[in-house]
């Protein structure tokens, strides 16, 4: 998908972090952008913010975990717009940083609720309306590193990942089983200035729990700059590349990770910072 200019954006996630940079990104483009969030506030934000640019932008308070709510948002996309060209199944939480066996069920509901079906929700409400029109469009699914390796402390968060990541290998093989002129892209983005940690890292009951939030507050706090992810997912849609990596150097542990699977060593966390 070479040209971006007046087609239309609808990305989810887009009051803050690397949802507000696509959305940001996309505008420069001369792209039409529908601004998703839970929170209508910070959506505003993001809207004030590519006013000045003259972007047509709508703003649509959406909670992904709810199908109707991301029906309701593809609805009033095309009432607005008349089409959509590029949808960025983004918005995402951490989740809270405990064993597995200590993760508090709401918590769980929560992540797996944003992270794994507000994906399944895009794909499935918005993919049937790119392949009626018959235009060139694509899906970004977010994803993150932690969606091709492992660590301690955060399986919820981990688990979604991975299954993002295949999802989308698999909607990427069916699209182009079909012939349609919709691609699809995978973002696994390493650590990048979010607010992401925001309700995670908080109240350690151990040393090592402890230990593990400092990392993981010093690596978002020193992350990559949302603006440069941005940038790579618009030059992965005009490539049509199915894999974006933000930090392609962390792609090692991935090869360690399959090699420990080949060689059957048992599990060991991935080395930060991934």
């Amino acid at each position: 998908m070479k040209e971006l200019r007046d087609r239309v954006a609808v990305v989810t996630g887009a009051g803050s972090g690397i949802g507000r940079a696509l959305a940001a990104r996309f505008a420069a483009e001369g792209m039409h952008v529908v601004l998703a969030d839970v929170d209508e506030a910070r959506a505003r934000e993001t809207e004030a913010l590519l006013a000045a640019r003259g972007t047509r932008t709508l703003v649509v308070q959406t909670d992904v975990q709810r199908p109707a709510a991301v029906e309701a948002l593809a609805a009033r996309t095309l009432a607005a717009f008349g089409a959509v060209h590029v949808v960025c199944n983004n918005a995402g939480i951490a989740g809270v940083g405990r064993p597995v066996w200590e993760q508090p069920l709401e918590s769980l509901e929560q992540v797996f609720g944003i992270n794994l079906w507000g994906v399944i929700h895009g794909i499935r409400t918005f993919v049937p309306i790119m392949l009626r029109q018959g235009t060139e469009g694509h899906i970004v699914n977010t994803a993150s590193m932690a969606g091709l390796v492992s660590l301690p402390l955060l399986s919820p968060y981990h688990a979604t990942k991975h299954a993002v990541v295949t999802i989308s290998e698999s909607l990427h093989m069916e699209l182009a089983m079909t012939g349609a002129p919709v691609k699809a892209s995978v973002l696994c983005p390493g650590f990048v200035r979010t607010n992401i940690g925001d309700a995670s890292l908080k109240d350690p009951r151990s040393e090592a729990e402890a230990a593990m939030q400092e990392a993981f507050r010093r690596l978002i706090a020193e992350g990559l700059d949302p603006a440069t992810v941005a940038e790579r997912v618009v030059e992965a849609i005009r490539a049509e590349q199915f894999w974006i990596f933000s930090h392609p150097e962390l792609v090692v542990a991935v090869q360690q990770r399959a090699e420990g699977i080949v060689a059957r060593r048992n599990p060991e966390a991935a080395p930060l910072p991934i």
